[in-house]
């Protein structure tokens, strides 16, 4: 039998070890999962959000731990980690800064706001009014912000956590579909399980201090935060896979029982998130269960059921779920 290592004539692709990424970012899990009882899929689509370079919208009734998760994330990696309090009453100047009179030197001089840092937590983002939102546009997609006409990049890695509790309405605002576009991922938290329950108040009881970060140590470089971007960007995606996520999308748009379907956007999201995934789970390759697991957090926030439907209680995870079954698997 002749020996195919001999056969110039058979070519295969080399393949990206992912090792890395998910043995790193494991020993993550691990070290928030110090403070955080359960809520496991939370913590993967913040990694992967994290891998996919994109912004996360935390959704969920307070007390769930949508704040401090945003915390110990920050606290794992050796970056700059910013909060900002959402208020009726912020200005846009609170976020991204302003110029200030400087009488030494005769002149306006820009004082950055807090938005410039690593990692931006935004507590409950939908109290703040459009024009305070509007002011987020720019910087989360391209980030950047102009101020009187003067540019001014962000330092990378810049992700920005936002919360917002999906219950309460006094006091809110409803974030612009366009504002919702630039989140990559809306992650729905949950009520924990019973047994959860029992080992939250369990470690409360037994907990010695007060500090429940003190405990939690940087494990993650800057560095090594783009190396592992990097490597996301090598994972394969077959052509067949791409034609799936395709169709996916466009069928959210041609779907009777949606108003607004996703945007192309929302195509390379769930192409990004799906390759994230991917190497979070140490494979340098996208399935269909890749995009399946991913489909409802990258799209959910993205369409709009129909008014007339809404009101039969569908929702728009249902509808998501009916697409993703309807549109044959690649193989």
């Amino acid at each position: 039998m002749e020996d195919i290592t001999q056969n110039e004539s058979l070519h295969f692709d080399a393949r990206v070890d992912m090792s890395s990424v998910h043995d790193k970012l494991q020993e993550v899990r691990q070290e928030i999962g110090k403070v955080i009882v359960g809520q496991e899929r939370m913590l993967d689509l913040l990694l992967v959000s994290m891998l996919a370079n994109g912004h996360v919208l935390l959704e969920g009734v307070p007390g769930v731990a949508k704040t401090i998760t945003a915390k110990l994330l920050a606290k794992t990696m050796h970056v700059g980690f910013s909060r900002i309090q959402f208020t009726p009453d912020l200005m846009p100047s609170d976020i991204l800064g302003t110029l200030v009179f400087d009488v030494k030197k005769s002149d306006f001089e820009y004082r950055k706001g807090p938005i410039f840092s690593n990692i931006i937590l935004i507590d409950e983002i939908n109290r703040a009014p459009a024009k305070t939102q509007a002011a987020l546009f720019e910087v989360m997609e391209e980030r950047q912000i102009t101020i009187d006409g003067d540019t001014h990049a962000m330092s990378l890695p810049f992700l920005v956590l936002a919360t917002q509790n999906p219950i309460e309405q006094e006091g809110t605002y409803r974030l612009p579909e366009a504002q919702l576009d630039r989140f990559l991922m809306k992650i729905e938290i949950d009520y924990p399980e019973l047994d959860d329950e029992i080992e939250i108040i369990s470690r409360e009881h037994h907990m010695l201090t007060g500090n429940k970060l003190s405990d939690i140590h940087p494990l993650v470089t800057k560095e090594e935060i783009f190396a592992f971007q990097a490597l996301v960007r090598q994972v394969r995606v077959e052509p067949q896979i791409i034609s799936y996520i395709a169709k996916v999308v466009v069928n959210t748009r041609q779907n009777p029982l949606l108003y607004l379907g996703a945007s192309p956007r929302a195509s390379i999201a769930l192409l990004n998130a799906s390759k994230a995934l991917a190497a979070l789970k140490g494979r340098d390759f996208v399935t269909p269960e890749d995009i399946k697991d991913v489909s409802y957090a990258v799209l959910g926030h993205r369409v709009v059921v129909a008014p007339e439907k809404e009101m039969e209680g569908i929702t728009a995870k249902l509808i998501i779920k009916q697409i993703i079954e309807s549109v044959d698997i690649p193989r």
